[in-house]
């Protein structure tokens, strides 16, 4: 048995919390690897030290006393000599990179290194804390391993055929030895050699990605809920934990919404069959939600409802569109030049509507300025809420529309925008953001129930 595990910020936050991972690392008898994040709240600050707001050896105080903090008590006095000289080292690491930064006009070539600096830390921490237990640990960065990633900063990918080779030669045999690593989660490095994130949670993406690349039998995400819910459990009190999901099903819940792991964590996963299961640091003895490739035919008309607020829905208006096809992809591309993430697409004649998150329409706007002889008027729809109805072959059952959009109906709310036959699994809609979670409410008592 051959497994990838991944603990997020909240399960490595403290050092009780440390503890308790390493409690259920140390409870497998098994080949394990394991990818963590940086502790809770050390990205955010690396992110605002960037713009300044401390200064360098005040925040390296604070990032040296809040691993301490975590190590006392659970590092042996034996081997806390070792880990405070690697804490120390890579202090020094980050303090010399954030010279450069500063003193650098292209500070974009740093940014992604800065930002990684957290897992270098709780890495190291956790090893050691593994080491106090009788593990055969070992901490190793991204780059050590060999995680190749491509594409824009902060928003990279991993190249999964160059990583997996280099896994297979890195890795792997430390696993087969019964060694147990822990690795920065996070980031890859691109063809020269400097870390690229995967965005905010890809720690969850990498735990998939290193599965991918050795082979695992399942990548276990721990992070702070218990799994996939049939709606957010703040919106909807009947909410219950969903035991088993499709590999499309947990994707598209998670691209749209379900903030229970990364939307990208699918992909690697599914490529090799590899189950990703999703379990609780806090409750391990729960069941949490396994995602494999299941052949389900369910009579349930919805398994879940997903909720995205905080979005816009920009609409072009162009006679050109009709007439000039290749003008829709690039607008498109303008609009998603910076990364900015497209939720839902939808055309008429002469109408192109486009979901976007709303603090990224001024300058989305902004880049289709250089469109003004080809587009008449651009009109924002500001305050809309999308709504992720997952269920079953529903393209396969009629009326799954008519009867989704009478619940909506039922609370006074009107679709803004729809999203149909994209996805067999899923039925995507807007509505005002006033309405939303009534909408979902309604949608979960008619169609899934207690």
């Amino acid at each position: 048995m051959r497994k990838v595990m991944k603990f997020g910020g909240t399960s490595v936050g403290s050092g009780e919390a440390m503890s308790r991972t390493a409690d259920i690392i140390m409870s497998y008898d098994c080949q394990k690897a394991v990818v963590v994040s940086a502790m809770s709240g050390v990205t955010n600050s690396l992110l605002e030290m960037m713009g300044g707001g401390k200064e360098v050896p005040e925040y390296l105080n604070w990032l040296r006393q809040k691993h301490l903090d975590a190590a006392q008590g659970n590092i042996s006095k034996e081997l806390m000599p070792e880990y405070l000289d690697q804490l120390e080292y890579r202090l020094s690491g980050l303090g010399h990179l954030i010279h450069l930064y500063r003193q650098d006009e292209d500070r974009i070539m740093y940014q992604d290194a800065l930002a990684s600096w957290g897992e270098r830390l709780s890495s190291l921490t956790l090893s050691c804390i593994l080491l106090t237990r009788g593990a055969d640990s070992l901490a190793l960065t991204s780059e050590e391993i060999g995680i190749v990633a491509a594409g824009p900063p902060g928003n990279g990918s991993a190249v999964l055929p160059a990583t997996e080779t280099n896994l297979r030669r890195t890795l792997a045999p430390l696993l087969n030895e019964g060694k147990v690593p822990i690795i920065t989660g996070f980031y890859g490095t691109d063809n020269r050699g400097r870390p690229l994130t995967f965005g905010r949670g890809g720690s969850d993406y990498s735990a998939a990605v290193v599965g991918h690349g050795v082979d695992a039998d399942v990548v276990e995400i721990w992070t702070d809920v218990d799994g996939f819910m049939s709606a957010d459990p703040r919106v909807v009190k009947g909410a219950r934990t969903i035991a088993e999901m499709d590999y499309g099903e947990a994707a598209e819940l998670a691209y749209f919404g379900a903030k229970v792991l990364h939307p990208r964590t699918i992909e690697p996963a599914k490529r090799k069959g590899v189950a990703v299961l999703v379990k609780n640091t806090f409750n391990p003895s729960g069941q949490g939600t396994r995602i494999h490739g299941l052949n389900r035919s369910s009579q349930d008309l919805l398994r879940s409802v997903a909720l995205k607020t905080g979005l816009s829905i920009v609409k072009i208006y162009s006679s050109e569109l009709f007439y000039q096809p290749e003008l829709v992809a690039r607008i498109l591309e303008a609009i998603s030049a910076d990364g900015t993430t497209i939720y839902a697409v939808s055309t008429s004649l002469s109408t192109l509507a486009v979901v976007v998150p709303s603090e990224s329409v001024p300058e989305a706007c902004s880049r289709l300025k250089s469109f003004r002889d080809q587009v008449e008027a651009i009109k924002i729809k500001e305050d809309a809420a999308l709504i992720c109805a997952v269920g079953d072959g529903m393209l396969e059952s009629c009326g799954v529309s008519a009867k989704i959009f009478s619940a909506v109906a039922d609370v006074g709310a009107n679709v803004e925008l729809i999203s149909e036959g994209a996805s067999d699994i899923a039925l995507n809609f807007m509505v005002g953001g006033s309405k939303a979670v009534d909408v979902v409410r309604r949608l979960h008592e008619l169609y899934i129930g207690a």
